[in-house]
């Protein structure tokens, strides 16, 4: 059986018209071309849906039952239809995102509150892990969209990537607060948080200290950036943090702020990325929240005081003043 959605639009019309002549008025067609319809759609269904009487058709038992068929499959048809258009025009659709701590706090919620802005019928999951993990979620398929550190090269991953300047956090009513920009000279031997041994800004904030002959002094050690924040607005430390962070802090505290954000120099590297998979094509709605989402994050390293002349300090860097010659490193 092989029926087409013009014998159904015929079919329907002849049931609501009573006539032929009304029917192809109704659809557009003559009205020999409405009665070679019906006779087609009669041939594959394999019975006689009306009996013909004096040039008219009569509704069969049958007809009335295929009716009822037809308009539910009609009615399936249109909303099909109305919901591919609102997918083709990103009004409809899920999103699955997964982001890391230091930009799910603020950042990326509220990147997605502005995205989602005339959309009311698209869904998301957001949900946020460590960075390893997103990574292997989106490796896996499981997500559409990442926001984590940026990865190794792996073929599983497609990746946009940034490098964003890290930024010191003082308390207001410090002295370092009016200073342009902020060196390991400025902080010696002061009290300072910071996340864990193992993390790149870890290595990168001492390989400064280290390179410029001042004292890195951790009072504090974190798993994230966003609580050490606190510390520092008690005065308790400055923190040498992410700029996903900064910003965070300051969405959410915008009236009278206790913290400060000051470049910090020589340039401290956070490296963030967009991560997709490779081996599945993005959804439209993923492929043009991916694109926006991109924008966003280029705004906020576009807003981080450069300092073209001061050197970067990277891991590799670190590596060139504590390699002892056989492959180690100093903690």
């Amino acid at each position: 059986m092989n029926l087409s959605f013009r014998q159904l639009l015929i079919f329907r019309e002849v049931m609501r018209a009573g006539t032929l002549a009304e029917a192809a008025r109704s659809v557009g067609r003559t009205q020999p071309a409405v009665g070679s319809a019906i006779g087609k759609l009669e041939q594959e269904l394999g019975f006689d849906l009306f009996l013909r009487e004096r040039g008219r058709l009569v509704p069969k038992p049958e007809a009335h039952y295929f009716l009822e068929e037809t308009e539910q499959v009609l009615a399936r048809l249109s909303q099909s239809t109305r919901t591919m258009a609102e997918i083709g025009n990103l009004e409809r659709g899920v999103l699955r995102i997964a982001c890391n701590p230091a930009s799910s706090g603020f950042v990326i919620p509220k990147a997605v509150a502005r995205f989602l802005d005339g959309r009311p019928e698209v869904q998301v999951s957001l949900m946020m892990r460590s960075s390893a993990i997103i990574e292997e979620w989106i490796a896996s398929q499981q997500y559409d969209i990442g926001i984590a550190e940026t990865p190794a090269p792996r073929r599983a991953l497609n990746v946009r990537a940034f490098d964003m300047a890290c930024v010191c956090a003082v308390p207001a009513e410090s002295e370092l607060a009016a200073r342009p920009a902020i060196t390991p000279r400025d902080l010696d031997n002061r009290p300072m948080a910071a996340l864990f041994s193992e993390h790149n800004t870890w290595i990168n904030t001492t390989g400064a200290f280290a390179q410029a002959g001042a004292r890195f002094r951790q009072r504090f050690e974190l798993q994230t950036f966003l609580p050490a924040l606190q510390l520092v607005e008690e005065g308790l430390c400055a923190c040498i943090c992410d700029p996903l962070t900064a910003r965070s802090y300051s969405m959410y505290q915008t009236l009278a702020p206790r913290i400060v954000f000051r470049p910090f120099e020589p340039t401290v590297l956070y490296p963030i990325a967009v991560l997709t998979p490779a081996y599945r094509p993005a959804s439209l709605l993923a492929a043009r929240f991916g694109d926006f989402l991109v924008a966003e994050l280029e705004k906020i390293r576009d807003q981080v005081p450069k300092q073209p002349d001061t050197p970067l300090v990277t891991t590799a860097n670190r590596l060139n003043y504590s390699d002892d010659g056989d492959g180690t490193v100093d903690g």
